[in-house]
């Protein structure tokens, strides 16, 4: 699988040659911690999780408000030993809104509340007794007092699109909550195809119930992504079932498309859709029309096609508007120091980076950190970070090889590559990376033309060539598949090589 021995993953204020900035908390902007569910009922915890989800989508529709996003509100479920100060802090925001569920049968009480963070005041609180299918006037009456107790003024077409997005269905409510875990869980776990697979059964629910949901198509798209990344170069994998896995992808992305709650959000899965089916011909504009919404966007794909081709800065951008939204989310983070490190901002990216482990501490981060030394020449600092912070065997190997490459030590490089080789199952799509920065440019170009051979593989040839971080990882003539669509996305080639390879001569 890709991502064993590919060792970065780039993944998505202002300012290009410091940090990210401390921006000045505004008085209109609100995060949404997670509902306590007072009920023991099965699902009572999954019905409170979504209740303050679309709270929160509710409030997102209005322009004047920043709102924090739901990896960093949800990062608080259960912490409610922390004063609301030091979580508004930790958010960047001014308010928060917390509440409580409970349900009795059909009946439901919403207690919710907004708190004023610099002195604890509750600028407005409401209860609500209703019947469970009457959750939708709850959540939006929750909404639209909270906005004018924030001297936000609505008009009718901010009402609208707060209404416009919620879901009608308490059914649908828990069954997304659900899927929504089952995928958060799936990501970092060895039996992530099977967990995604389970994760698809309740996200087909809730899109039963609520066919407009647009990210529970996006979420449900993933597991055929990865399951064509991963079945390229798997002979027990026939094309028919190939095939229909990207006709379900194709057919989710469009889906969600067609429901998109925004023009940020609509763009973003336009741009999925035309990367991962190898419609590339207008991805640079797509990118560039990303980058002019005003939206915080998260999006799985568009780094690779951007980052390491001469779009570093515009990424920068993007990176850094979702720390403002979701500081708690790794992306964010790992996107702006990747950024920094190709736009020749070393301390930055490396600043970044560990900025970000002190905050929201993930294995890619890590990584990040490690890219950031290796391409300001301090391959000193990166083993300290590898020997320190790497403990599983395989990833520890790969970043041993890399040290190694990257200090032009010929005879470890090899010794380590043998062990990784050996290691390596015959399908493994990732000795590309390690043929190329080891200096076995022959080798690369055959592994390369062995997977530019199979349909799909333009997924793996391009993260491959993201990832490696070492400009061409392979001859462009050697995958001619890859290279036509590299010409209609008009991309330069090589990439761009943060880092100096000594092994790699080309």
């Amino acid at each position: 699988m890709l991502g064993i021995a590919v060792v970065f993953l780039l993944v998505d204020r202002f300012t290009l040659e410091q940090a990210p900035p401390e921006t000045e908390v505004t008085d209109k902007s609100v995060a949404v911690l997670p509902f306590v569910a007072m009920s023991s009922g099965p699902d009572d915890e999954y019905f409170a999780d979504g209740l303050t989800e679309e709270i929160l989508n509710s409030l997102t529709r209005i322009p004047e408000l920043l709102v924090t996003a739901r990896t960093s509100s949800f990062h608080f479920k259960g912490e409610d030993i922390l004063p609301i100060p030091e979580i508004a802090a930790t958010l960047g925001v001014a308010h928060i809104v917390e509440g409580s569920v409970r349900r009795d049968g059909n009946r439901l009480r919403v207690t919710a509340q907004l708190i004023r963070a610099v002195d604890g005041f509750h600028l407005w609180s409401e209860s609500y007794d209703h019947d469970t299918e009457d959750t939708f006037g709850v959540q939006i009456d929750i909404a639209e007092k909270i906005a004018t107790a924030l001297d936000v003024v609505l008009d009718d077409d901010q009402l609208n699109r707060m209404r416009a997005v919620g879901l009608r269905d308490p059914e649908a409510f828990v069954a997304y909550q659900k899927g929504l875990e089952l995928f958060s869980l799936a990501h970092g776990a060895t039996t992530m195809l099977d967990d995604l697979l389970e994760a698809n059964n309740w996200l087909e629910k809730a899109l039963a119930l609520a066919p407009d949901l647009s990210h529970a198509y996006l979420l449900h798209a993933d597991y055929f992504t990865h399951f064509l990344t991963d079945s390229v170069l798997d002979s027990k994998i026939s094309e028919a079932e190939r095939t229909a896995a990207f006709e379900r992808l194709e057919q989710d992305l469009e889906n969600a498309i067609r429901t998109a709650p925004g023009e940020s959000q609509r763009l973003s899965a336009a741009f999925d859709l035309a990367f991962v089916t190898g419609r590339w011909r207008g991805l640079p504009a797509l990118f560039d029309k990303i980058v002019a919404q005003p939206a915080c966007v998260q999006s799985s794909w568009l780094h690779m096609t951007t980052v390491s081709y001469g779009k570093a800065r515009e990424y920068q951008v993007l990176a850094e508007r979702l720390i403002n939204c979701d500081p708690l989310a790794y992306q964010g983070w790992a996107g702006a120091s990747g950024a920094h490190v190709y736009l020749g901002n070393y301390d930055v990216a490396i600043d970044t980076a560990s900025k970000g482990l002190e905050i929201t501490p993930h294995s890619r981060l890590t990584r990040h950190l490690i890219l950031a030394y290796l391409a300001a020449g301090r391959l000193d600092d990166a083993e300290l970070v590898i020997n320190r912070d790497i403990r599983r065997s395989t990833p520890l190997l790969g970043l041993q090889f890399v040290l190694a490459a990257a200090r032009g030590d010929a005879a470890a490089t090899r010794s380590l590559l043998d062990k990784i080789v050996a290691n390596a199952s015959e399908d493994t799509q990732d000795l590309v990376v390690e043929f190329a920065i080891g200096g076995q440019r022959d080798k690369a170009n055959q592994r390369a033309a062995e997977l530019d051979s199979r349909p799909h593989s333009h997924i793996s040839l391009i993260i491959i060539s993201t990832d490696c971080h070492c400009g061409a990882p392979f001859d462009l003539e050697a995958t001619p598949n890859f290279a036509r669509l590299i010409a209609e996305a008009n991309l330069p080639w090589p990439p761009d090589s943060p880092v100096d390879w000594p092994l790699k001569d080309w």
